[in-house]
């Protein structure tokens, strides 16, 4: 069970390559106060979703609190990705996700974790 609720190094996008072509070329959907970026990708790697997390320096002057944001939006993920991951697995895609905060508030976990499976939801029906 605890493998479903992973989130490992396969599944992270980490590649600038392709983090620069998925705000280049990719879509994006909002769901304030998240942005999503997201782009089909043509190869099939060993999962069908590579997700990256991202807080603007802008609106967050301090490192910690900007790291702060990223792993409670990991966390979020983790727990509430299964439905993305079996769309995609029945579909036979791939896509490459970037999920943006942009509020100039420091959410709590409990926010983000009612967050999340709206904005989850909101892509499958853009994947669709």
């Amino acid at each position: 069970m605890s493998a479903t609720f992973s989130y490992n190094k396969f599944e992270k996008l980490k590649s600038r390559k392709q983090i620069e072509l998925l705000f280049a070329k990719g879509k994006s959907i909002s769901a304030f106060p998240v942005k999503v970026f997201y782009l089909p990708i043509d190869h099939t790697p060993m999962h069908p979703v590579q997700v990256g997390v991202g807080v603007s320096a802008r609106n967050f002057k301090k490192a910690v609190d900007r790291n702060t944001i990223k792993r409670r939006m990991r966390e979020a993920y983790r727990l509430h990705k299964l439905p993305l991951h079996q769309h995609l697995v029945a579909a036979e895609k791939s896509v490459a996700v970037f999920i943006l905060w942009i509020d100039k508030q420091l959410p709590t976990s409990a926010a983000l974790q009612d967050l999340m499976p709206t904005v989850i939801e909101k892509l499958i029906k853009q994947l669709g």
